[in-house]
């Protein structure tokens, strides 16, 4: 009997457990904010549709994002690539996120993307020379090195410090990890919002 009910304790100690941690899963939220309660926006989702209301952490993060050039991919840059890997072992980049300094380090590794077949390498530039197919990039991270290679087709974008006072009706928002709380409801302590026409994703 006392067997049977440790056992039945464990049991129910690891569906709590499991349960926690499926609410504690990051969510994605992108789109355009619709609407600002206090310390909540609303966003209209882009692709999933409906309206998501997120509520803001006290010391929320806000970083706009900004168009760059290749030009602004350097040496010493702390940069996040999403990639389709290829046949050679090298990335070929989809979108490159150039870090603001203060974020440097910040999901350092290289691992899948949130795109099936995709990889994300968040490294520091080692060298880049011109190539055949574009500009190619050595990365390093703690661990490993990744072979960018960088086309006219790959999008280029900045992280630049911003303020909560850009979080208004009409601002086009990505949170890439939105918590959802015991209650149901989204709360994120980061906000990235895209400067003029920029959406992020």
């Amino acid at each position: 009997m006392l067997i049977r009910t440790l056992c039945g304790a464990a049991v129910a100690a690891l569906l709590v457990l499991t349960s926690a941690q499926a609410q504690q899963k990051p969510e994605r939220v992108v789109g355009t904010i619709v609407g600002v309660d206090g310390s909540t926006i609303v966003v209209k989702q882009r692709g999933k549709g409906g309206e998501a209301r997120v509520s803001l952490t006290d010391k929320v993060a806000v970083y706009g994002v900004v168009r760059a050039t290749l030009a602004d991919v350097k040496p010493g840059a702390f940069i996040g690539v999403g990639a389709t890997p290829q046949a050679d072992g090298s990335q070929r980049a989809i979108r490159v996120m150039i870090f603001a300094e203060v974020q440097r380090g910040a999901g350092e590794g290289h691992r899948p993307w949130n795109r099936p077949g995709t990889t994300m390498t968040n490294a520091t530039v080692d060298t880049t020379v011109a190539g055949v197919d574009g500009q190619v990039l050595t990365v390093k991270y703690k661990g490993g090195t990744q072979k960018i290679i960088i086309g006219k087709d790959a999008r280029i974008l900045a992280y630049v410090v911003g303020s909560r006072d850009e979080l208004k009706p009409g601002a086009n928002i990505a949170i890439n990890a939105a918590t959802r709380r015991a209650d149901g409801s989204l709360q994120a302590s980061r906000v990235n919002v895209g400067r003029g026409d920029v959406q992020p994703d």
